[in-house]
């Protein structure tokens, strides 16, 4: 499965799972990250660190820590 962290610039996927546990769980569900919702991917930082996505309807930073636990799949 693959996950937020390896996704390309431009493509738009849809999250699958988080597999994260307890407050870091939390707070990416917190940010609008859940099941079933469609991300595209904006801007990858030149270290790849972090990443900015387009999620329902917002501009968000995420991570790369916080991005290897998003499993998406082509939406």
């Amino acid at each position: 499965m693959k996950t937020l962290k390896e996704a390309k610039i431009g493509e738009t996927l849809r999250v699958v799972k988080i597999t994260g546990e307890g407050a870091v769980k939390r707070r990416i569900m917190d940010m609008g990250i859940t099941k079933g919702v469609d991300v595209y991917i904006r801007k990858v930082a030149p270290l790849g660190d972090p990443v900015e996505v387009t999620v329902r309807g917002y501009e968000l930073s995420i991570r790369k820590a916080d991005a290897a636990m998003i499993q998406v799949e082509n939406a």
